[in-house]
Formats: C-alpha cells, sequence, structure tokens
C-alpha cells in the first residue's frame, strides 16, 4: 500500500514536471516566434524610407501632430526607417485616404493621417465616388481625442449658439467635406443656427487667415487644439469667441469658460442619435491608416511603435511646448469604433448623412 502511495506520488510529480516543461517549450516557442515575426519587420524595414501622407495643407493641426509623430516613430518601427512627411490636402482628407487605398505602396511604408470625418465618407456618400472602405483600412492609432469648437469673430457680437440661432454668420469651410463643412450644416440642418457656409479652403490654417483678414466671420468643426497650438493668442487678445463644442463629452477648459456643447441642445432623442453619429468619430479625433494589404505583423509593428511614440517623453515634452495635445488611442480601439459605427441602421445613417448636407 505504500508503494502504491509512493508510486503515485512520483507519477503526479512527473506529471507535474511534464507539464511544466510543455508550458515551458510553449512560452518559449511563442516568445521565439514573436522575435522572430520582429526580426522580420526589422529586416523588411532597414534601410527604407516611410511616407507620412498628411490629409491636409501645411501649418494646420494635422500637419503639426503628423509632423511630430513623424520624428518620434521611426526609432520604435522594427529597423529604425527614416520618416518624411508630405503634404496631400484634398476633399477633407478623402484624397489622402484613396491614395491609401488604391494607389499607395501596400508593404507599410506609407501611412495617412486623415481627418476623423473622412472615416464616414464611405457611410455617409457614394461608396463608388469614395473609392475606399474604411473598414478595410488598418488604423495604427490616433493621436488625441478631439474637441470640435464653433469660433465666431469677437467683433461680431456672437457669444452662444442662441446667437447664430438670430443672425447669419459666415463661416469658412474646407474644399470638398469634411468637419468644417458637416458640422455647422448640422448645427444649421438640426439646430436652425443660421450659418452661411463657404467652401473652398485647402485646410485649418487657410481658414485661419481668412478670419484674421476678416474674409469670414467664424468657423465650426474646428479642432481646440489646432486652436490653442496655432492661435493662442485669439484667446489671448479676445479676438474669437467659443460660441460651442461638438462631440460628446465637454473639454474641461472649455466647461470652465461655460462653453455649451452643441449634442446637449438636441430637441429630441432622434435628434440626439443623428448627432451623435456624426460626432461619434471625434473619439478618435487623429487618426492614422495604412493600406487593407499591409501584412499582420507590420501593421501590428507599426500599433505598437504608434503607441509607443505617443509615450515618448521627448515627443510628450515638444507637444507641451507647442500646445499639442496628446490623448492616444490604438489602433485596436480605434478600429472597433469604426467597425461599430458603420453597424448603425439604414434609417439613422440616412437621417445623419441628411443632416450634414451644405446644401440641404
Amino acid at each position: 500500500m505504500r508503494m502504491c502511495k509512493s508510486v503515485s506520488k512520483l507519477s503526479l510529480r512527473l506529471l507535474a514536471g511534464v507539464a511544466f516543461s510543455l508550458s515551458s517549450a510553449f512560452v518559449l516557442s511563442a516568445v521565439s516566434s514573436q522575435a522572430q515575426a520582429q526580426e522580420a519587420v526589422a529586416q523588411f524595414y532597414r534601410g527604407k524610407t516611410v511616407n507620412m501622407i498628411v490629409g491636409s495643407s501645411a501649418g494646420g493641426g494635422y500637419d503639426l501632430y503628423a509632423r511630430l509623430i513623424a520624428r518620434t516613430i521611426g526609432k520604435y518601427i522594427p529597423g529604425n526607417p527614416n520618416l518624411v512627411v508630405s503634404n496631400m490636402p484634398g476633399a477633407g482628407s478623402i484624397v489622402a485616404a484613396q491614395y491609401i487605398y488604391n494607389v499607395g505602396p501596400k508593404d507599410g511604408t506609407a501611412i495617412a493621417a486623415m481627418f476623423f470625418g473622412a472615416v464616414l465618407e464611405p457611410l455617409f456618400g457614394d461608396r463608388s465616388k469614395s473609392k475606399f472602405d474604411s473598414t478595410k483600412l488598418h488604423f495604427i492609432g490616433s493621436a488625441n481625442v478631439e474637441s470640435s469648437i464653433c469660433i465666431v469673430r469677437a467683433d461680431t457680437g456672437v457669444k452662444t449658439v442662441a446667437d447664430l440661432q438670430s443672425r447669419e454668420i459666415i463661416v469658412g469651410a474646407s474644399a470638398g467635406g469634411g468637419s468644417t463643412t458637416d458640422f455647422p450644416a448640422l448645427m444649421r440642418n438640426v439646430l436652425g443656427a443660421k450659418l452661411k457656409i463657404v467652401a473652398g479652403y485647402p485646410g485649418s490654417n487657410e481658414i485661419s487667415l481668412a478670419l484674421e483678414k476678416g474674409e469670414i466671420q467664424g468657423a465650426c468643426g474646428y479642432g481646440w487644439s489646432s486652436l490653442i497650438a496655432g492661435r493662442p493668442q485669439w484667446l489671448r487678445d479676445h479676438f474669437v469667441n467659443v460660441v460651442s463644442q461638438d462631440g460628446l463629452r465637454l473639454e474641461p477648459k472649455l466647461k470652465e469658460m461655460g462653453v455649451q456643447l452643441t449634442i446637449d441642445l438636441a430637441k429630441t432623442p432622434e435628434e440626439r442619435q443623428i448627432m451623435e453619429l456624426n460626432y461619434a468619430p471625434l473619439e478618435f479625433g487623429r487618426p492614422y491608416i495604412v493600406a487593407p494589404e499591409v501584412p499582420a505583423d507590420r501593421v501590428a509593428a507599426l500599433r505598437a511603435a504608434f503607441s509607443a511614440a505617443v509615450k515618448d517623453p521627448e515627443l510628450l515634452a515638444e507637444a507641451a511646448k507647442i500646445n499639442l495635445d496628446i490623448e492616444p488611442l490604438s489602433g485596436e480601439d480605434v478600429q472597433a469604433i469604426v467597425e461599430r459605427l458603420y453597424k448603425a441602421t439604414p434609417d439613422i445613417v440616412e437621417k445623419a448623412k441628411r443632416a450634414i448636407k451644405a446644401n440641404p
């Protein structure tokens, strides 16, 4: 009997040892496979140049963010490729998205910084004209949760949405769409704001210059981060009033300033749903994409590099100096939000789409 017990104990120890060995072997194998995949990515990127394409003109908020990230991300991509930034403005960054999807390199050597609004273009627009599918793009991350605002020159006397509902204001917008077209249209079509939208500006920098020259009186769908980074003197010198904030949550600083959250002015649950669908992409305010064909190991490496870059102490210190807000979202999280948005019911999609028509 004692011998049986001893044999049983010995068997258990042997089985435990075998299980431990198998577990260790599995872990070592996984680590080895991961190392091999990392080395394969490093071999591909070593000595190469990655083009960071900005879907807007130089000098605007998206351009500032992209150039900051491009200066840092290369040291976190295996193989440490060189990063070169180029601008490809047009149609609210749809031109850049189409380039990535249809024309540009499919191997992970082309990354685009696109407007968040362009992500919904295939859902809201004519898919055959959009020429890209947002659900098939690979998102490698977003630099911040964007806070979009409506600003009006202080000399107009306009301070609230109620003021916009009682007098006409001329607002500037980018060429071919984007938040500076969609969000003022949403305010006009849903809330009754008397906004005259003048489109055709290449980007936020040109809209800002037009505002300073008096060509226009305001801009809606304008990035809060772009304002505090590119034109902080507008607030300091009381050149503009921040009339409202778009989005699903109020920026703390704007709350301190007593700014209204536009969605809170919705009069019915349906109006709120319509506004929510349009504002949801603000949660990934500055997304970065690569082509659908980029191999999975390179997508994973780029996502990891992006996450590391936006936590880099030097990048954060430089961002703080120029008032750039860094509130990143992982590529996986952006991808999940995009997939959820594209599952919206056809009825709400159609109403949300009509709500952002500049010329209803």
